[in-house]
């Protein structure tokens, strides 16, 4: 795993990590939902579900920050199968946003585009 793989790699967990509590805690406020969601109705409809989706995304991020450091631990299969599954999976998880509501193209971009910069550059 080449070096921008993993310098996209820590910037993708830390997109997950940056998105967990705003949508763990703090999707009650107007300004959050509405940078979230593009809309202020729902939240206390969809607060169970936003806690657990925000937690997934720290999970996942986390999942990548072990991957990172069994690279750094000279581990190499096994640091390189978890990036690059959970980077395949913040892709299939952008791409489903996006096709459920193509409005939130920037929060669909945010999520799939540096996992897909992980995944190009371990090829070349």
């Amino acid at each position: 795993m080449n070096v921008v793989s993993q310098v996209f790699a820590l910037i993708a967990a830390a997109v997950h990590i940056a998105v967990w509590p705003l949508e763990s805690f703090f999707y009650g406020r107007p300004r959050v939902r509405a940078f979230l969601t593009g809309s202020t109705a729902d939240a206390p409809e969809v607060r169970l579900w936003r806690v657990n989706v925000g937690f997934y995304n720290l999970f996942l991020a986390l999942g990548l920050v072990a991957g990172l450091v069994a690279l750094a631990l000279g581990h190499e299969t096994v640091g390189r199968s978890l990036i690059i599954y959970l980077s395949a999976f913040m892709i299939a998880g952008g791409i489903t946003l996006f096709v459920s509501d193509p409005k939130l193209w920037r929060g669909s971009l945010g999520q799939a585009l540096p996992p897909a910069v992980v995944l190009l550059a371990d090829l070349f």
